[in-house]
């Protein structure tokens, strides 16, 4: 008898601690510190964009006012970091990245001007300052910053529908460059507040397929350059443009223009054909365009081709980049529309570009700071409109010349930028006998690369949604216009985050075998339910109005269903009297959320069952709290785990019997 006293004693005890420590532990849960108010995470972001690099917060403190300035200009300027390291031996490669960089950016940039129906300099001006604000503030080792074809056709086809840029190019001029201030100002929001996720709306999918129909509507209009075409459509849908094509081929179109373009366009072609096949000749297909101006530039100056139909750009303003602080206005009848193409602009110059540049740091094997690389942009466009530039981005094309070429460092940018600057004063009057049909020809020329069919086939295999939203920007983009494919994809973008939050779904949790592990009983058959216990996990991230009422329906149904398939089995299985609810996956919950919690405590409570809730989260237990939930429900329901909950209310059963 006094052994079995003893051995009852013992077990008494253990019981009485694990049960102290389930009690200690929901303490935990229930006594959390108050989470952090909205303005002091809107506060934090702040500080976490423009903190110094690593974890200085103390060292900070114990430095002098002048250390501490040195470490915030670095935060904000990466420059001054790695520049203190900076060798002779990276500048060498910088310098070689720079000129073959150049030498590329140089035609591109004329031709997109053109695309954005600006005049040719204004291509060059963006190569220059943007390249060197970048390099001052940004991030990435290997992007080339400078005009893009897809934001050049985003700024000519949204901002020619409220100033004709041939009728009145400087009232043109001065909304492109207001909305390139605005671009700038959301950019640097973006980045300032640790709001990329807003960019990210635009998905990798929708992108695709944006790019890819962008990539064909240019195609179509560089028909104009290709042609000889003096009279063409403004409008960027395929049917508006291949109208127009099909009238100038039937009038005005010069054979010269056309053949002149496509020999060089077959020559650019060529030589990236043999640069693939050749890695050391990574070069040849970088200088190709250059090459191609300045042979077909002397053809025409030697031929006096201009007198026979041959299109040539002309005067080619030089000189240094001009202020254009006066040209901005923010006080006209367009301001709203310009703030708004401006907020379309900063998305997709700043999805194109942390694309670039995170694909070829996961090469380099570094980290790219996502908002540091927003706020560099958008001062990048700030100064840049101040400095007569229209939007600059990454441009992937640029980038992978700059990469190939062995780039070590943003001095690449500097280089290339300074070399652009001393083009502009010293020979763009050579390019005046310069065809447009070899612009035309440079742009067709890098448009392949944007259309990317592997890629479209791979996002139908793995997610038809994705995919959905890749062909409504495809086709919208095609057939209507850029922003409508653009609205399209966010749109399509939108019911997908809205069909899945108002759908989460339960999994019913079981124990696998030999573990205290609790898993999905559908994902893991071999995971075993606790007899008239239903466990049951949510899978949504956030309990609110949208989806509340499914969650609480879909458990009552389980209960439902369990209870009958108790009632008529002949088995020793048992009715479900106890339903456990697993929070952990809940990051946020609001008033409707909780308004189902407790409806659904109500309902089971008068149906003779217990309900207990388990690992709510910070935000979580905090709104549970203010709302009086847990008084209604009492502190001893809510667990730290699920096992400890099945362990308390279990072991509470068997204790009283």
């Amino acid at each position: 008898m006094d052994s079995f006293a003893v051995e009852t004693s013992e077990a008494q005890q253990t019981l009485d601690l694990e049960k102290n420590g389930h009690v200690e532990r929901t303490q935990w849960v229930l006594n959390a510190p108050e989470p952090p108010s909205f303005w002091r995470e809107v506060l934090d972001s702040v500080k976490k964009t423009i903190k110094p690099p690593g974890n200085t917060s103390e060292i900070l403190k114990r430095q002098p006012g002048s250390k501490r300035v040195v470490l915030f200009l670095q935060a904000i300027f990466p420059i001054l970091s790695w520049g203190r390291n900076y060798k002779v031996t990276k500048f060498k490669n910088d310098l070689m990245a720079g000129l073959t960089l150049a030498s590329l950016c140089i035609p591109q940039s004329i031709g997109y001007a053109t695309l954005a129906k600006l005049d040719p300099q204004y291509g060059l001006y963006t190569s220059v300052v943007p390249p060197l604000i970048y390099a001052v503030m940004g991030t990435s080792r290997e992007i080339a910053v400078g005009p893009v074809a897809v934001v050049s056709l985003l700024v000519s086809s949204m901002i020619q529908r409220l100033e004709d840029p041939e009728t009145n190019p400087t009232a043109y001029r001065k909304l492109v460059l207001t909305a390139t201030f605005f671009a700038g100002i959301f950019q640097a929001a973006f980045g300032l507040f640790r709001l990329g996720f807003l960019v990210d709306f635009l998905s990798h999918a929708a992108l695709v397929g944006f790019i890819a129909g962008a990539a064909i509507i240019i195609g179509l209009q560089q028909l104009k350059g290709l042609l000889g075409v003096t009279h063409f459509t403004n409008k960027t849908d395929v049917v508006s443009v291949l109208k127009a094509v099909l009238r100038s081929v039937d009038h005005s179109w010069s054979p010269h223009n056309f053949i002149l373009g496509c020999a060089f366009l077959s020559f650019i072609l060529t030589t990236r054909f043999v640069g693939k096949r050749n890695r050391k000749l990574f070069w040849l297909p970088a200088i190709a365009p250059l090459i191609s101006v300045i042979l077909s530039t002397l053809i025409v100056f030697l031929t006096r081709a201009d007198k026979h139909g041959v299109k040539i750009v002309k005067r080619i303003k030089g000189g240094l980049n001009p202020s254009s602080v006066h040209e901005l206005h923010f006080n006209g009848p367009y301001i709203g529309e310009i703030a708004k193409i401006g907020l379309v602009i900063a998305v997709v110059a700043l999805t194109e570009a942390i694309a670039v540049g995170r694909s070829f740091a996961s090469v380099k094997g570094y980290h790219l700071d996502g908002n540091k690389e927003m706020l560099a942009m958008g001062f990048t466009n700030i100064i840049g409109s101040l400095t007569s530039c229209y939007a600059a981005t990454g441009s992937f094309s640029r980038t992978a010349v700059n990469f190939s070429a062995g780039c070590e460092t943003a001095v690449s940018n500097i280089v290339m930028a300074i070399t652009v600057l001393i083009s502009l004063e010293l020979f763009t009057k050579l390019l005046f006998f310069t065809p447009t049909a070899i612009l035309a020809s440079i742009i067709l020329s890098a448009l392949p690369g944007l259309i990317d069919v592997h890629e479209a086939y791979r996002i139908w295999k793995v997610d038809k949604l994705d995919f959905l939203a890749c062909l409504g920007a495809f086709v919208g983009v095609l057939f209507v216009s850029v922003e409508i494919g653009l609205l399209i994809a966010i749109t399509i973008s939108f019911l997908k985050i809205i069909l899945n939050s108002l759908q989460p779904g339960t999994e019913v949790l079981g124990r696998l075998p030999g573990t205290e592990i609790l898993f999905d009983v559908d994902q893991y058959p071999m995971a075993a339910e606790t007899l008239g216990v239903l466990a049951v996990r949510v899978k949504s991230a956030l309990l609110c109005f949208a989806n509340a009422n499914f969650v609480t329906e879909r458990i009552l149904r389980r209960v439902s269903e369990e209870r009958k398939d108790a009632k008529g089995s002949t088995s020793t299985a048992k009715k479900v009297d106890l339903v456990i609810l697993d929070l952990s996956n809940l990051v946020n919950i609001d008033t409707s959320g909780i308004a189902s919690l407790e409806e659904l405590h109500k309902n089971l409570v008068s149906n003779g069952m217990e309900i207990a809730f388990t690992n709510p989260r910070w935000q979580v237990i905090h709104k549970l709290r203010l709302a009086n939930f847990v008084g209604k429900v009492g502190g001893g329901r809510i667990f730290l785990t699920v096992a400890e909950a099945l362990d308390a209310c279990i072991g509470g059963r068997r204790a009283a019997i």
